[in-house]
């Protein structure tokens, strides 16, 4: 197993990496920041671009487009002019409430959550889960999760999986057809492991793997919920990751030096790693195909 730095990077919130193919880079957020990145891996070159903070997530929309979850809206940003054009808003506001986590799904929609934090004992969270269809309509297709995090469909199709850090699990959906989503179930419960999940991603054979973002570890999951692999990290609080490489088998971890909840000040800390030698190939993650 070799884990190395890419890079300089030292991000806030390092979260919603996104490996692209087409330019042998790897993309990811600061969220707390506002900030978009694109890195080389090999040299650690890196482009930044400045939106609205707190930053949720993103995917790839065309070429030089991203379809972003920002605070409480949608937004398309065009990486080469800079402009940003408003596509929807969740209609819930709090000033504990923003948006965060999200995927591109196979039909080209965008699918993010929310994260409300700092909830009294009892209250029950606002906002929920989002799907923005092709033509850039927002639903709510799922409610009551605390924070949002790691989301999307296993390779399969027949399942959507999602964390409530809040709650130290990952439910899964069954999915049909059309991407309604039916009953939840808890797929796996991490407290054990002393940690809540946050970002995940999926292997080729169906593995879901999870940052242990309180155990500085990632873990695999079996498409029956079972734990087995786990890679200790040289960082406190690893947020997301994703496959990324020419073959898809490298493993590109981003992690948390002060996100307002969770701080650490270790030399790794807030960092971009890469780490290979996992034995497993990523699953390919679509594109969104948004045009309002």
């Amino acid at each position: 197993m070799q884990i190395e730095r890419i890079g300089t990077v030292r991000a806030a919130l390092g979260e919603c990496p996104v490996w692209d193919a087409a330019r042998g880079r790897i993309w990811m957020a600061d969220c707390r920041h506002g900030h978009i990145l694109a890195v080389d891996p090999d040299s650690g070159a890196t482009r930044h671009w400045q939106l609205p903070a707190p930053l949720g997530s993103f995917a790839f929309n065309g070429d030089d487009e991203l379809v972003v979850a920002l605070k409480e809206r949608f937004v398309l940003f065009d990486t080469a002019d800079h402009s940003l054009r408003t596509l929807a808003s969740i209609g819930d506001s709090h000033p504990n409430l923003r948006l965060n986590d999200g995927v591109p799904m196979p039909d080209g929609s965008f699918v993010a959550g929310t994260m409300h934090i700092y909830r009294q004992e009892g209250e029950p969270p606002l906002g929920g889960l989002y799907r923005l269809d092709t033509r850039g309509r927002l639903t709510r297709i799922a409610q009551d999760l605390g924070v949002v995090n790691g989301p999307g469909p296993d390779p399969a199709g027949g399942y959507f999986h999602v964390c409530d850090s809040s709650r130290r699990k990952i439910f899964r959906f069954r999915m049909d057809a059309g991407g309604g989503l039916g009953e939840r179930e808890v797929f796996v419960d991490t407290d054990a492991l002393g940690s809540a999940p946050d970002g995940c991603c999926f292997d080729v054979e169906g593995g879901l793997w999870t940052a242990l973002v309180h155990a500085g570890a990632i873990a695999r999951f079996d498409s029956h919920g079972r734990l087995d692999q786990r890679i200790e990290l040289p960082v406190r609080h690893p947020a997301s990751l994703c496959f990324g490489g020419d073959g898809l088998d490298d493993l590109y971890v981003t992690s948390i030096s002060d996100s307002g909840r969770l701080s650490a000040d270790g030399p790794l800390d807030g960092a971009l790693l890469r780490v290979r030698g996992t034995g497993r190939r990523g699953a390919p993650r679509p594109r969104c195909r948004i045009r309002p």
